[in-house]
């Protein structure tokens, strides 16, 4: 038993049990009971209070009255629970009120409480055992309170250490593990949705090897700093380790609103940091998974926004990926992929591409960028956007970079004419000391005259800018070759390393490029700023993914020097270039649509219409946000409305707007959103239940675990409107 509630028994002793209780009756008492309840008092180790059967206060301790900041007399008569208020710490047991406790008549014990109303920081626990009258009726209470504020402070400071990080403040790993496990299981019976993010700090390593481990802590509290203000106050943010965040989004199962916010995430961490008069950049990839599509228990939705940001980096960083089945296909493709990379260079598996740039204007060919090419012995040629990340992961980039730049100048001397030829630098192979001797060893090896070389720089490379950063620019220089910042604005984008690093070229991005004649579109407003700028520097300017003849007009109007892309040439090889520049070709005429239309995807895929009371399966050959051309259905009449149904939840409403035998063009009625890679999704996914309560037949789904709801043997079905066609010249119905 503790001394307070002994103390109290005691106090119970020495007080009769009487209904009018007064201070002065409690004052009259003499003897050592009495004498002990002064001592205690006068110690100030705690208090005592009584009420009457009303809960009004018939005596209180001098000593919380000046607590209290008032007098003795004007705390008797006011009601004991209109005084204090009992805490209400979610870490702590009680979540009762103190008027129901005492309304109750039964004895409590050390009950957290503050002064009703206040913020001074002050806590007592507070006791109290019921008083009966000579008839056993309840004629109030008794009680002790002795102050717990410095034992509350210090619970409260080891319960922060032991769920939150001390670093950064966030909720840590155990923290964030229980919020999601009890989110999720209250979710899954209130059929209620809740996102998952994992986010990983790409480049983080290179902070803590280059500027040390404190800075690479404060970087750390920045970061968590910025989540706070781009995250909802109603969602949780946490720190799992390292540069392991996670992110717990209740009720959110919007996609368009997921990817915006991952967007934003990335985008805000990816601004420049000051720590200790040093600036640095990182990055930040995101996986995003949704309860309950994605996993109903916290351990699936962990894994699998784990695997969504696994692809997320395996993408090439600096973007948000959700999560798919396919996913753990790609992650096994991706394994298998470095494994064969290993070996792809000694097995002669590697070449190089050329895409053609051109003076805007004249269609003069005034150099080529060379672009590495892996051709899988079973795979067939694969893109660079797949491989270059895994080789950086791989530690393999080096290797591969050093290949491609001897390569191309070996191959460009060949060239007859002044044509330069563009080679990409990476960030890891820019931090590496040897790269002026290794750009150097090419030239003379190759003899191709420096000015003919251009190296292409990401923004990336200026993540510690400090002296080594200008110490290479100027080492690259002295060697005559040309400087190129590449991808120019998407993401590390600063005025004030232009004003140091000694570029000859700004190449403007293909994201602001292709959407730049969209109505509504800003995109122009910022290149026209690029343009200036890179004039004012005496600076070209390149304008990368030009395909529409309207696209390749505004480039020219807004002064843009040099561009590439598709409407010139797709990338060519070595030889064909020979043969042009022999025969005179100096020129491109540009060759592409009139107008630029939404990304359009080439794909084979199986996906189902669903139509009326019927699901027929069909081949998808390609798809953009806004439509897609589907092949198996024979002479669809226009305006046939159908539901496309691309499989895990999601489904879209379409129209046919072009139909030519078994091809049909459909449009869909709300556009698609991006995946956040290279991908497009539905910006919400929808349940069978959802689809059964608006009317739509689930025997047009096809087989999945949930009853046919709604389907009677009474029901009239209707018969398939539409010929599935098996085969070329073969046609079936499809009941």
């Amino acid at each position: 038993m503790s001394s307070g509630h002994s103390a109290l028994t005691r106090l119970k002793q020495a007080i009769p049990r009487s209904r009018a209780s007064r201070p002065v009756e409690v004052a009259g008492q003499t003897g050592a009971p009495l004498a002990l309840y002064r001592n205690y008092e006068d110690a100030k180790l705690g208090w005592f209070w009584a009420t009457d059967a009303q809960g009004l206060l018939t005596y209180v301790s001098p000593q919380i009255a000046e607590d209290l900041a008032a007098e003795v007399g004007d705390l008797i008569g006011k009601p004991f629970a209109a005084i204090f208020a009992l805490d209400k710490d979610p870490e702590r047991a009680s979540q009762r009120t103190l008027p129901f406790l005492l309304g109750t008549h039964t004895s409590f014990v050390e009950l957290a409480a503050s002064i009703a109303g206040s913020s001074n920081g002050r806590w007592w626990a507070l006791s109290g055992l019921p008083q009966t009258d000579d008839q056993g009726e309840f004629a109030g209470y008794h009680g002790h309170g002795r102050d717990i504020t410095a034992t509350l402070l210090n619970q409260r400071d080891a319960s922060q250490l032991a769920m939150y990080d001390s670093l950064t403040g966030l909720a840590n790993r155990h923290h964030m593990a229980g919020r999601l496990a009890t989110t999720l299981t209250a979710y899954q019976v209130a059929k209620r949705s809740c996102a998952l993010m994992m986010l990983d700090l790409d480049r983080f390593k290179h902070v803590n090897d280059t500027l040390g481990h404190q800075a690479g802590d404060e970087l750390l509290k920045q970061v968590a700093r910025r989540l706070r203000r781009v995250v909802d106050e109603t969602c949780e943010i946490g720190r799992l380790g390292g540069d392991e965040f996670q992110i717990v989004l209740p009720d959110v199962d919007d996609r368009g609103a997921l990817g915006e916010l991952g967007h934003k995430i990335i985008t805000m961490l990816t601004q420049p940091y000051s720590i200790d008069g040093s600036r640095c950049v990182i990055g930040a990839s995101v996986g995003i998974a949704i309860a309950p599509y994605d996993g109903l228990d916290s351990e699936e939705l962990v894994r699998n926004a784990d695997l969504a940001l696994y692809a997320a980096k395996g993408a090439g960083r600096g973007q948000y990926r959700f999560y798919s089945s396919d996913l753990h296909s790609v992650a096994e493709e991706r394994r298998q992929l470095e494994e064969d990379m290993r070996d792809a260079l000694a097995k002669g598996q590697m070449r190089l591409a050329y895409q053609p740039i051109v003076a805007l204007g004249e269609n003069r060919i005034t150099g080529f960028e060379a672009l590495l090419r892996w051709e899988h012995p079973e795979r067939g040629s694969i893109s660079p956007a797949l491989f270059i990340p895994i080789a950086e992961d791989a530690g393999l980039i080096g290797a591969l970079g050093e290949w491609a730049l001897r390569q191309a100048c070996l191959e460009a001397a060949a060239w007859e004419g002044t044509a330069r030829v563009a080679v990409n630098v990476s960030p890891i192979q820019f931090a590496h000391i040897g790269l002026p001797a290794l750009v150097s060893s090419a030239l003379a090896n190759s003899q191709l005259a420096p000015e003919r070389l251009e190296l292409e720089i990401t923004e990336s490379v200026f993540l510690g800018e400090g002296a080594d950063t200008q110490a290479m620019f100027d080492a690259l220089k002295r060697l005559g070759v040309r400087l190129a910042l590449d991808d120019f604005g998407t993401g590390y984008s600063s005025l004030g390393y232009l004003q140091k690093a000694p570029f000859d070229k700004i190449k403007i991005d293909q994201s602001f490029v292709r959407s730049a004649t969209e109505p509504g579109n800003r995109n122009a407003a910022i290149i026209t700023a690029i343009v200036s700028l890179a004039t004012a520097l005496d600076m070209e300017t390149t304008a990368e993914g030009i395909e529409a003849r309207d696209t390749l007009d505004l480039m020219h109007s807004l002064g843009v020097s040099h561009g590439q892309g598709f409407i010139f040439s797709r990338a060519i090889d070595h030889d064909r270039i020979v043969e042009m520049l022999r025969a005179g070709q100096l020129e491109l005429a540009p060759d592409g649509p009139s107008t630029h239309r939404s990304d359009r995807k080439t794909l084979f895929r199986k996906v189902g219409l669903i139509h009326e009371d019927h699901r027929y399966d069909v081949t998808m050959r390609n798809l953009s946000k806004t439509g897609a051309m589907v092949e198996g259905l024979i002479d669809i009449p226009l305006g046939t409305r159908f539901v496309v149904d691309f499989g895990e939840g999601q489904l879209a409403i379409a129209e046919v707007r072009r139909s030519n035998g078994q091809r049909q063009g459909l449009e869909f009625d709300v556009p698609l959103i991006s995946d956040g890679a290279d991908g497009l999704c539905t910006r919400h996914r929808v349940s069978p239940y959802m689809l059964a309560a608006a009317g739509m037949p689930l025997a047009a789904l096809p087989p999945g675990n949930y009853p046919l709801v709604g389907l009677g043997e009474n029901r009239a079905f209707s018969l398939p409107r539409f010929a599935q066609a098996d085969a070329p010249g073969e046609s079936r119905r499809v009941a």
